[in-house]
């Protein structure tokens, strides 16, 4: 997501001064394409630029980050952070900001890599309004939507529950096709009958052909969908809230990871439900 979106902004005309990444090749070879510096450490990375886009893969990851050096000389910076972690670290990003003289702004992508590269990608953002202000002028180079929700954490919470959803989706549909092809029946006019009717979604749209094809190349994976569904469970604990089918979803997907296949696309929780497949439920 983070090389795409930097594809991004450079054809838009937008200076990248640096890039970093935990793959120093990975930094090199996108620095070397758009015509920038691949950072030896976060510590220059801030050096280099005013505004900082982070875009790391769990609650560990940010710590990480924050904690080794990014906020180093910071005073004046603008951080945006577009992973889907806890509401609780954005928050804590936020305090963490503010200490240095700087600011952040949480903006959760509610897309893939596809909408990174196009700037067609929906933003939720949280934070200071006047620091949303500020981030704006880049985050319209970047997303066709964006949406400010509230204080920080909010846009957060507002992600955890779409992917929620999203997955659940995704399982059903997973299921659904699962069984249409053990029924025989065909399963080209069983996605064109469900996107005809109430089961209508837009996983079927994404992901339905590709669960019938064994096509699973990775725009989100199953690792992420698990750790986005934790992070709604995680939410409804704290509001003392039972979800059944959240939870559900999350222990298929946790299943997949088991069973080796974390990496597949989300729609690889179909290999669960197809007969003949990687694996079947037991």
């Amino acid at each position: 997501m983070g090389a795409n979106m930097a594809r991004r902004l450079y054809e838009c005309g937008q200076p990248i001064t640096a890039v970093f990444d935990v793959d120093p090749a990975a930094a090199q070879h996108l620095a070397a394409e758009i015509h920038t510096t691949a950072a030896p450490d976060l510590k220059a990375v801030t050096a280099a630029a005013d505004v900082i886009i982070t875009v790391v893969s769990d609650d560990r990851a940010m710590k990480r980050i924050y904690n080794g050096g990014l906020l180093t000389r910071a005073r004046g910076r603008l951080f945006i952070n577009c992973a889907t972690v806890t509401p609780a670290v954005h928050r804590w990003v936020e305090q963490k900001c503010d200490a240095k003289g700087a600011s952040s702004l949480e903006a959760c992508m509610a897309s893939s890599i596809t909408q990174a590269r196009q700037g067609s990608l929906y933003l939720m953002c949280g934070g200071k309004p006047e620091v949303f202000e500020r981030a704006k002028p880049i985050l319209e180079k970047l997303g066709s939507a964006l949406r400010y929700i509230g204080p920080a954490g909010k846009a957060a919470e507002v992600k955890a529950l779409v992917n929620m959803v999203m997955n659940a989706n995704t399982a059903a549909l997973a299921e659904g096709l699962g069984l249409g092809a053990a029924l025989g029946l065909d399963l080209t006019m069983l996605r064109e009958v469900f996107s005809q009717t109430g089961a209508r979604s837009g996983v079927l749209q994404t992901d339905g052909e590709d669960m019938q094809n064994r096509e699973h190349s990775c725009y989100f994976s199953a690792a992420h969908a698990a750790k986005d569904s934790g992070i709604a469970l995680k939410l409804a604990k704290e509001q003392g809230l039972h979800l059944p089918l959240a939870a559900a979803t999350k222990k298929q997907y946790d299943r997949l990871i088991k069973e080796g296949l974390g990496e597949l696309d989300k729609s690889g929780i179909a290999e669960l439900t197809f007969k003949g497949r990687h694996a079947t439920p037991g």
